[in-house]
């Protein structure tokens, strides 16, 4: 089937024509606020022969970067055509109006239409609270939405479950019969087939610096998934301390828990989604990072948020849901809440990612309570307990047993080994520890 220009369809013969093709990109966006563009086909459709190379991919990313206003971030590939090779771009916008050149367009069945000053004006008010979550997605439908995950959050919201429809109506996820952007990224089947940001990236560095990379994962999924993914990181690369509390033990991260979650929710809750940037989680020796593309919204400063306790949500719509899970404080308090955990965190503004630091901490087991044999802790005492009476016992086995991390294990054991109040015996596989 050959491909047809249309309204949100344009053809050139080749990229001589890059100019034009830029105009109908400004108006496919103002108009539909998605399209395809092909390079390398007359306007039936049928494919002409040109010369592609990867220079010329890169000529028409950097031109369209640099002559689109606001900037956009296309997929452009070769495909064929007949066995011929012709360049697709796959381009998309929601921050209306787009300009090319300094001039706006229009997009009128197949052709551009420069818009009149009064037509701007109209398309702008139109527009102006449009914003991303918010923003209809024309592609998913409520087949790629997950009723589990929309019972979990129900159950965990309060909210009676009766269909998807009606609880996307009731919590406005839901415009003009189609489902917004906010309820494919917190409850699709897969909201990265949709969204190439719906991504976390996490690292553990070998020092203070990026050089020497630990670890590195990258996770894909809803918002809540990621959510999860980036604590569970987080907690797993410290160092956890305890303490006694009459009877109980109780984990003592080295940063507190509370700060670092509301931290990951306020990277998710305000960061820019027209970004193809993802949140991303440093693990240093001596900080923690966790980064989001896009500063303070509304005009804010880092003085405003930090000192004043003023915050204007970027993504109202992620914002309540989340609320409605009872994820993160109130409007304007989790700033707050962290300062007030964690006094020295840093948050900065570079090249528009939205960065807040924690520092590590070296002093990590405060002192053990009275009554704990040997002066060890607990945790360090219930485990040699263990291994004694489970002599050749491995961590795996151990941190089941215990119902502790793999991690703690491991750091326990190294503690006690350091002590001299147990060994390794065996090959590494097969091997266990041993009470000296």
């Amino acid at each position: 089937m050959k491909i047809k220009e249309s309204e949100i369809v344009e053809l050139k013969k080749s990229v001589a024509e890059l100019k034009d093709a830029l105009q109908s990109i400004s108006a496919i966006l103002n108009k539909h606020q998605k399209g395809e563009l092909y390079f390398g086909l007359n306007n039936n459709g049928s494919p002409f022969k040109n010369s592609f190379t990867e220079k010329t991919l890169r000529d028409i990313s950097q031109t369209i970067s640099s002559r689109i206003e606001p900037k956009i971030y296309p997929s452009i590939s070769i495909v064929k055509v007949d066995s011929i090779d012709v360049i697709k771009v796959v381009f998309a916008g929601h921050q209306i109006p787009y300009s090319a050149f300094g001039r706006y367009y229009i997009r009128v069945a197949d052709e551009d239409k420069q818009m009149s000053s009064e037509e701007l004006k109209k398309l702008i008010i139109q527009n102006k609270d449009q914003r991303w979550d918010s923003s209809i997605h024309l592609s998913a439908s409520l087949k790629d939405i997950s009723t589990n995950k929309v019972k979990a959050f129900c159950k965990q919201a309060e909210i009676k479950f009766n269909t998807l429809q009606d609880v996307f109506e009731s919590i406005g996820l839901l415009k003009k019969d189609h489902l917004i952007n906010a309820a494919v990224i917190l409850f699709g089947k897969n909201p990265e087939k949709f969204f190439t940001n719906a991504v976390l990236s996490c690292a553990v560095f070998a020092t203070n610096n990026t050089a020497n990379i630990l670890d590195q994962k990258l996770y894909k999924g809803d918002l809540f998934l990621l959510l999860r993914e980036a604590e569970n990181y987080i907690l797993q690369n410290i160092h956890i301390g305890m303490k006694v509390e009459g009877l109980l033990r109780k984990d003592l991260p080295e940063i507190d828990r509370e700060a670092f979650r509301e931290a990951i929710i306020n990277a998710f809750i305000h960061r820019d989604y027209y970004d193809p940037d993802f949140v991303s989680i440093g693990i240093f020796k001596n900080r923690v990072e966790i980064k989001n593309p896009g500063g303070p919204f509304g005009g804010l400063t880092i003085a405003d948020i930090t000192s004043r306790n003023i915050s204007k949500r970027r993504n109202e719509v992620i914002a309540d849901v989340f609320n409605r899970a009872h994820f993160g404080e109130r409007k304007g308090r989790g700033i707050s809440l962290i300062l007030n955990k964690e006094p020295k965190t840093k948050f900065e503004l570079i090249a528009d990612l939205f960065i807040t630091t924690f520092n590590r901490k070296t002093n990590l087991i405060p002192k053990m309570s009275e009554g704990i044999s040997e002066g060890i802790s607990e945790g360090l005492k219930s485990l040699l307990e263990y291994i004694t009476n489970n002599p050749g016992t491995n961590a795996i086995n151990i941190s089941d047993k215990l119902d502790k991390p793999l991690k703690t294990i491991e750091r326990w054991v190294k503690i006690l080994k350091k002590e001299n109040k147990l060994e390794f015996r065996g090959s590494r596989k097969l091997g266990g520890y041993f009470k000296k």
